[in-house]
């Protein structure tokens, strides 16, 4: 059976499937995975979606989080690509928010559940702003004992914009967010949790400070960093020297670390740490601008 909200979400149920363990969640900006457009966003090219198939079979996530797809139509046809590769995602979320181009979508092999969040606002000069993507809220049931809420966004690029800071958007947005964070930890401090997406910015910024938060309710970042062997110790101000970028900025030939899997403290306690990384394949850059940052969790509370 399949329900549809315009207004918010596509959402498909299934029932519960035989479970194995352990399970592999993704997050994937898929810079600009879009049809036709009226903003002129160039069109993702057959080679582009190749790699990025590629990619998403290589980490064969039960759970995949991506930002920067298109309609609805282009969120069903990475679905069927995937299913194409062996990769079946049959349940899926699709959050149509306030920009007219790009969205939000979660696909699982587990059942979901969602909860609206496409018309989130925000203060911002004493005014009232919509969060541009909005955010994906789903409950995901791994098990008939093991249940986690995942929170998708994509905060505001670092492009400037005309009618405000694009740093104020940012933040007036992740303040959105931890809203709601701090809502669901307030309902149980121990609920699984996990916030992953792009972010836009690095964790010494305010955005992520905010989102991570403090006291009981502070989210752990996960940092996932490149399996590449590289062991360089960590000093007394600073963590261990791992590759842990995630996007390129062409616009300064930078690459940073915009990409988070950030985690509630009753989920940390689940984290298979080993099978938690960011994926590094040859020709990144033909898939998207970004990369997949992973995590793998038992499915069971400890």
């Amino acid at each position: 059976m399949q329900t549809v909200s315009w207004f918010a979400c596509f959402v498909v149920f299934f029932t519960d499937v035989v479970f194995s363990g352990q399970f592999v969640v993704a997050s994937y900006n898929l810079e600009n995975f879009v049809g036709p457009n009226t903003q002129g966003r160039p069109m993702k090219t057959e080679a582009s979606k190749g790699k990025i198939i590629e990619a998403i079979l290589n980490i064969r996530p039960d759970v995949l989080a991506v930002q920067e797809i298109g309609q609805l139509s282009q969120a069903k046809e990475l679905q069927a690509m995937l299913k194409s590769g062996r990769l079946a995602l049959p349940n899926m979320i699709f959050v149509k928010g306030p920009d007219p181009i790009i969205n939000l979508a979660v696909f699982s092999r587990f059942k979901l559940k969602s909860t609206p969040r496409s018309n989130v606002q925000y203060l911002l000069g004493g005014r009232r702003q919509l969060v541009s993507r909005g955010f994906a809220e789903v409950e995901v049931r791994v098990s008939s004992g093991y249940n986690f809420i995942l929170l998708n966004a994509h905060l505001k690029s670092k492009l400037s914009v005309s009618y405000a800071d694009q740093a104020a958007i940012r933040l007036g947005e992740a303040k959105a967010l931890r809203a709601i964070i701090d809502e669901r930890l307030a309902e149980s401090p121990k609920r699984n949790l996990i916030v992953v997406g792009d972010m836009n910015d690095t964790q010494n910024k305010l955005p992520i400070k905010t989102l991570i938060g403090r006291g009981k309710t502070k989210l752990v970042d996960l940092r996932p960093f490149e399996r590449n062997g590289d062991k360089a110790p960590s000093s007394n101000r600073y963590p261990p020297r791992r590759i842990t970028w995630t996007s390129y900025y062409a616009f300064e030939e930078s690459y940073s670390r915009f990409d988070y899997i950030l985690a509630s403290p009753g989920m940390v306690r689940e984290l298979v740490s080993e099978d938690t990384y960011i994926h590094a394949a040859a020709d990144w850059g033909v898939a998207s601008d970004h990369r997949p940052v992973v995590a793998t969790f038992f499915g069971k509370d400890k």
